[in-house]
């Protein structure tokens, strides 16, 4: 979003004229944290020189995964002044989610659904937007500049900036980490054509740690500070298309919609504070939500319950697709009702996720029974396969 400055105002006294400089960014400051960001620091627009070589690596190999739009926007991501040139000065700005739950007792919860803790109430985006605008606004009063405000939906290094105006560092799960509030932040961004006095850079402080690396269930990291979209839960419940591949699926447990468990493991989140953004505070009903509960959720349903909310974006159809992954792996046999009546639903994701999660939960005899009554006349090839590969996975463990 572009703001444009309103006219100055006259000045009655000399002492009245807008500040510029430090006392520029301080009443920037200021006027931030009203709005209830946490931090906010400033760095230049060509701070990040080496961003696009080490994202046109990461696009070489392939870590994007189906996401397109990151190859198609490389050019203008590798340097703020490629997407504008008159930029000066980024401000680089944080809001604290931290959750009040614990993530990762969240799932031993079998039979219940994870959702991600940024997740669990209005979508930040919209959240964060709002208040960048006031922010911009006022900015722009006073300095006299243009300005222009991105969440993370337009092609910005957040991150190298993040770290560049030393607001965190990149630790090894790829995460902006801060020692004030651990990893649980949201990013806004201001570019502006005013000159800011810039903040010093943050320096690594992960060290020998590698917690975030190891816990990963799908060993989504190739590398320290590389990961790999194709492996990561988050994408995989969020973005990927069709059905999740079957070597993954196990690993998911009972998240339903992204994963935090390389930030829940970080030992710097012992410096984080619980949300004060009451929008970003979850929902009662989005905490472990009951797996039976969401896998009834028609397309309506689906829209009036997630309303506002990030979860909203993955529609129903990949959405219970995810619910039915999570409960092949819930170990709860009283949910296998629920899976079966899913083998009509309209979407092939859906069917054939039903499919997998009754091949595990449902005794061999009575899974074997409904696969010659169903299979034969499944008239999608995918799902027609995922019967099979139910049916031969069956075999192999009555045999083994």
């Amino acid at each position: 979003m572009y703001v444009r400055p309103s006219p100055a105002q006259p000045c009655g006294r000399a002492d009245e004229t807008a500040p510029r400089g430090a006392a520029l960014k301080q009443a920037l400051v200021a006027r931030a944290r009203e709005e209830g960001f946490d931090l906010v620091r400033v760095t230049r627009a060509d701070a990040i020189p080496e961003a696009g070589g080490r994202l046109a690596e990461w696009l070489a190999a392939g870590h994007h995964a189906s996401m397109e739009w990151m190859a198609e926007t490389a050019d203008r991501r590798a340097s703020p002044l490629a997407l504008w040139a008159e930029v000066r000065s980024v401000i680089m700005l944080a809001m604290n989610y931290g959750p009040a739950d614990d993530p990762m007792e969240l799932l031993t919860r079998k039979s219940n659904g994870v959702i991600a803790a940024y997740a669990r109430n209005r979508d930040y985006h919209d959240i964060i937007k709002g208040k960048l605008k006031q922010v911009a606004g006022f900015f722009a009063s006073r300095a006299g500049a243009d300005v222009k405000v991105f969440v993370d939906t337009a092609p910005v290094m957040e991150k190298p900036l993040a770290q560049a105006a030393g607001l965190g560092w990149a630790g090894k799960h790829s995460v902006i980490v801060s020692r004030d509030f651990g990893g649980w932040l949201l990013l806004g961004v201001i570019f502006t054509t005013a000159e800011l006095p810039p903040d010093a850079p943050e320096r690594d402080h992960c060290g020998s740690c590698r917690r975030c690396l190891d816990i990963c269930p799908t060993d989504a990291f190739p590398a320290p500070y590389r990961l790999d979209a194709r492996r990561c839960i988050s994408y995989l419940t969020i973005e990927h298309k069709g059905a999740i591949p079957r070597a993954f699926r196990a690993a998911i447990g009972n998240r339903i919609f992204g994963c935090d468990d390389c930030l829940a493991v970080c030992p710097w989140n012992k410096f984080a504070a619980t949300a004060s953004e009451a929008k970003l505070v979850a929902r009662d009903d989005n905490v472990a939500p009951p797996l039976a509960e969401l896998a009834r959720l028609t397309d309506a349903a689906f829209r009036a319950r997630f309303a506002g909310s990030p979860v909203k974006r993955t529609g129903r159809d990949r959405f219970i697709r995810n619910v039915l992954i999570a409960i092949g792996n819930s170990g709860d046999a009283a949910l296998a009702d629920e899976a079966r009546a899913l083998l009509d639903d309209p979407a092939p994701e859906v069917r054939g996720a039903a499919v997998w999660a009754l091949g595990r939960l449902l005794p061999a005899a009575d899974f074997a029974d409904l696969a010659r009554r169903r299979h034969p006349h499944e008239p999608d090839t995918e799902v027609g396969g995922e019967w099979q590969a139910a049916i031969d996975a069956r075999g192999r463990s009555d045999h083994g």
